[in-house]
């Protein structure tokens, strides 16, 4: 007498089966769902479909033969790259020497101590400098990042479609990972 479990597996053997309309897309996940009807319950088998897809997984062909910048383009954006880096640091300096109060010649304990409503102000005008000052490294790590990726001639690629990323985005944006199309893809 044969179990209901082998009584699945005989009827799932027997459902015929879809293949992909595309070469090398692969449906891994199948949902088995009760489906009671009035003639004969049994199992059946739904497709997973997902709504939204991956860019991995459909792998794109590469366009051309390019797949970095020169060394001419690369040694331009490492120009840029490190002018970047130097005005960055000098902001990050004047952000730090503005929370520490050094600029201000001293003249920290010379401030009119009886108007107490005003003393949160301070604070929050430090707050808001700290913030800035963070933001600033965060770039600051960027743009090294990107010096490491230039140095190991990986700069201008991009991390998701591995296609070369622009040069007017790269000019805007050194320290990008992302062309237009995958950022564009990401943010839906």
């Amino acid at each position: 007498m044969p179990s209901a479990r082998s009584e699945i597996i005989d009827a799932v053997r027997q459902l015929p089966r879809k293949t992909p309309s595309k070469p090398g897309v692969v449906i891994a996940h199948r949902k088995i769902e009760k489906k009671v009807t009035q003639e004969e319950p049994g199992l059946t088998m739904k497709e997973y479909n997902p709504s939204v897809r991956s860019l991995l997984d459909e792998p794109e062909q590469s366009s051309g033969p390019v797949y970095r910048y020169s060394d001419e383009e690369l040694n331009e954006f490492k120009e840029l790259i490190t002018k970047r880096l130097d005005n960055a640091r000098k902001e990050l300096a004047y952000l730090q020497g503005l929370i520490t109060r050094k600029d201000e010649a001293g003249t920290d304990d010379t401030d009119n101590r009886f108007n107490h409503m005003e003393d949160g102000s301070g604070a929050m005008e430090r707050e808001q400098l700290s913030q800035l000052a963070g933001r600033q490294i965060q770039f600051i790590n960027h743009l090294e990042k990107a010096m490491i990726r230039i140095e190991n001639k990986t700069y201008g690629i991009c991390r998701v479609t591995g296609k070369l990323i622009d040069k007017a985005r790269l000019r805007a944006v050194p320290h990008a990972t992302l062309s237009i199309e995958a950022k564009k893809v990401m943010n839906k």
